[in-house]
């Protein structure tokens, strides 16, 4: 089992041509990236972090390689519209190892309601376990059980789980309500 890869990871999410995603917790941009690829020229990605030293980084990157469909913003995304989107304004949501790091998670998956369209999906991946001194404290680990409880009492329902490498979990769920 490999370390947790944003390429083989996205590919659940089932993003096409045109599609408009949110990467929340963005870092530096590896989901953003690989979701880019998928959406084309065609669609766009929003790469929002609060951290602004990675966002300066990431911005930089792209504009290296030349993207022109992310676009990379500070926002806080465990208020409800902090991230600065509109309401129902994407496709699908990346929240990729930031569910352990959330102080308020509640606050997180209302943003993502809020921002996600009626049917949309949510790629949910995080940490498993506290490992080697990698990722999360095992006090900060968010089981799957509990995130699937979260996502499911906000709206959501599940439509699947995938290994997500090495002490990651997956899942995908559908904005149902």
């Amino acid at each position: 089992m490999s370390f947790a890869s944003p390429e083989k990871n996205i590919i659940p999410l089932g993003l096409s041509a045109g599609k408009r995603v949110a990467d929340l917790g963005s870092g530096t941009g590896h989901y953003a990236l690989a979701a880019s690829r998928l959406v084309g020229s065609e669609g766009y990605v929003y790469a929002i972090d609060v951290q602004k030293d990675l966002l300066d980084r990431f911005q930089q990157e792209i504009e290296q390689k030349g993207i022109r469909n992310i676009h990379v913003m500070w926002g806080d995304v465990e208020t409800v519209g902090g991230s600065k989107l509109k309401v129902d304004a994407v496709d699908a949501v990346i929240a990729s190892n930031i569910l352990f790091q959330a102080e308020s998670k509640t606050g997180l998956i209302h943003e993502i309601k809020r921002i996600l369209k009626k049917g949309g999906s949510v790629l949910v991946i995080d940490w498993s376990e506290s490992f080697a001194g990698l990722g999360p404290s095992s006090q900060e680990v968010v089981s799957e059980e509990i995130a699937r409880d979260l996502f499911e009492k906000n709206g959501f329902s599940l439509e699947k789980t995938f290994d997500a490498g090495a002490h990651h979990y997956g899942m995908v769920f559908k904005n149902s309500l």
